[in-house]
C-alpha cells in the first residue's frame, strides 16, 4: 500500500450511516508526531500530483471535482494553495462560491455549480460548494425563503431530498468520468478562536477578519450536526467524503495530498499512444528539420 493510500484511508467515509462527528478529533496528527516530516510527505504528494496530472491533462479522459467545505478560518485556502502548488494552472480551475446572486437565486440551487465542473483532463476545485444548500440554509432557514421555492416543495423531508439530489447528482458525474472527492476540514471551537484573535491581532491578517464569522460562532453546534447529517447522507465510495483534521494545518495538507495523489493513482492516467500515421508524420517532420540549416 502506498504511503498516500495508507494516509488518506484512516481519514476517507464511504459509507456514512454510523458516521458521528464526535469520533473525529480536530487534533489528530495520524501517528506523525513531526511537522517537519509531513511537510517532506506534503512535498513528495506535490511533485507526484505533477508528474500525474500531465499525465491526466494529456490523456484527456477523466477530470476531478475536488470539494471543500469548513467551518470559517479552518484553513480552505491555504489547503488549495499550498497542496496544488505544483499543478499546472492550465489543467486546473478553483471556483469560490460566496452569497447567492439574483440570477443565481432564480435557478435551481445546483444551477451555478453545474456549469462549474470540470472538463475532462482538468482538475475543478470548489470552495465551498452545493452543500451550502443542507449547511448554512440549513442552519439559517430564512435564507431558504429567497430562493422563492414553492411552498408546497418546503417540507419536513426537504434535506433528506435535498440529500439525494446532491448523491445523484454525483453518481451522473462519476458516471461521465468526473471522479469527486470531498473533504471537511474538521477544526475545533478552540482553535477557531485562537485564529480568529491572530486575525484581529497581527496587522498583515486583519483582511481575512469579518465581524460576521464572529457572529456564526453562535451557530457552531447547529453547524456541527449540519455537517454530520451531510457526510451521514452524501458519503458514497464513488463520492467519498475525508474527514480531515484541520487543527494543525501542516497536518491538514498532508492529508489532503495524499487523497488527491491515491485518487489519481487509482485512475492511472496515460499519454496517448502515437499511432502509426502520427509516427510517420513525426519521422518527417525530424528528417525535414535536420536537413534545414536554420
Amino acid at each position: 500500500m502506498s504511503w498516500a493510500k495508507k494516509l488518506a484511508k484512516r481519514y476517507r467515509v464511504d459509507d456514512g450511516s454510523k458516521f458521528r462527528l464526535r469520533d473525529h478529533n480536530p487534533a489528530d496528527t495520524g501517528g506523525l508526531r513531526s511537522e517537519s516530516k509531513a511537510k517532506k510527505l506534503l512535498q513528495k504528494g506535490v511533485e507526484k500530483m505533477e508528474e500525474l496530472q500531465d499525465r491526466l491533462y494529456a490523456q484527456d479522459r477523466w477530470g476531478i471535482l475536488l470539494i471543500f467545505q469548513a467551518m470559517d478560518a479552518a484553513g480552505k485556502d491555504g489547503v488549495i494553495k499550498h497542496v496544488m502548488s505544483g499543478v499546472n494552472p492550465q489543467g486546473c480551475q478553483v471556483y469560490s462560491f460566496k452569497q447567492p446572486s439574483a440570477e443565481e437565486l432564480d435557478h435551481d440551487y445546483l444551477w451555478r455549480t453545474m456549469r462549474c465542473t470540470p472538463e475532462r483532463g482538468r482538475i475543478g476545485i470548489f470552495n465551498r460548494s452545493y452543500y451550502e444548500e443542507v449547511l448554512v440554509v440549513r442552519v439559517h432557514p430564512e435564507i431558504l425563503k429567497k430562493e422563492r421555492i414553492p411552498p408546497d416543495l418546503v417540507g419536513d423531508d426537504l434535506w433528506q431530498r435535498r440529500y439525494e439530489d446532491i448523491s445523484h447528482f454525483e453518481r451522473y458525474l462519476a458516471n461521465n468520468g468526473i471522479v469527486v472527492r470531498k473533504f471537511f476540514l474538521n477544526l475545533s471551537k478552540k482553535e477557531q478562536k485562537k485564529r480568529f484573535l491572530a486575525r484581529l491581532e497581527e496587522p498583515e491578517k486583519n483582511w481575512k477578519f469579518s465581524a460576521a464569522d464572529v457572529a456564526e460562532r453562535a451557530h457552531w453546534s447547529d453547524y456541527q450536526r449540519a455537517y454530520e447529517e451531510m457526510i451521514r447522507n452524501t458519503s458514497t465510495k464513488r463520492a467519498p467524503w475525508y474527514v480531515v483534521p484541520a487543527d494543525n494545518k501542516w497536518f491538514t495538507r498532508t492529508v489532503v495530498a495524499a487523497a488527491i495523489v491515491d485518487t489519481m493513482e487509482e485512475l492511472n492516467p496515460a499519454y496517448p499512444e502515437v499511432d502509426e500515421e502520427r509516427s510517420k508524420e513525426i519521422t518527417a517532420a525530424k528528417a525535414t528539420l535536420s536537413e534545414k540549416k536554420s
